[in-house]
């Protein structure tokens, strides 16, 4: 079973009925569909139903679903929450753009900062007693495995380690 290439899964017990020929990958009608969103990247056309040129079916058989992953996943954090068939549609969008669109995980340098290891940011609190929103800041840090939580912005100490 070949299995849709974004997806890992054997597309409903059958070969996947799409492939992008311009990545070389055989992926199922859902994820079909968001290849077609990104046509400067993915040129998408049924296994079955549409004519095939002889450059592109050989095109197919030199890459497919594996060479693509070896190539497009070779960096792929530990962390990355990869999609299954059940996950919304955003969250195979934002898979697929990152993969193939950004190239996340050939280029780490092209991942968000958060892949850095460390990431500082506002959230905004609300009051216990007043309901006020108020600004606090948060430090995320991998060397140290914790999240930090100031009360003020100023602060040199946390008040709570996660």
């Amino acid at each position: 079973m070949l299995g849709c290439a974004e997806e890992g899964h054997a597309s409903l017990g059958r070969d996947p009925d799409w492939a992008s020929y311009t990545l070389g990958v055989f992926i199922c009608l859902s994820c079909s569909g968001i290849h077609r969103n990104i046509p400067q990247v993915s040129k998408v056309k049924s296994v079955r139903l549409d004519a095939w040129e002889e450059a592109q079916v050989e095109f197919m058989a030199s890459h497919g679903n594996d060479a693509a992953r070896a190539r497009f996943e070779s960096k792929v954090p530990s962390f990355y929450y990869r999609p299954t068939p059940s996950d919304c549609q955003l969250l195979r969008e934002q898979w697929i753009r990152a993969k193939y669109e950004r190239q996340e995980f050939i280029y780490p340098e092209k991942q968000e900062p958060y892949s850095a290891g460390y990431r500082e940011g506002f959230l905004w609190k609300r009051g216990r007693d007043n309901g006020q929103f108020l600004s606090r800041k948060f430090v995320l840090t991998e060397r140290e495995g914790a999240l930090k939580y100031f009360n003020r912005n100023d602060a040199k100490e946390p008040k709570a380690v996660m």
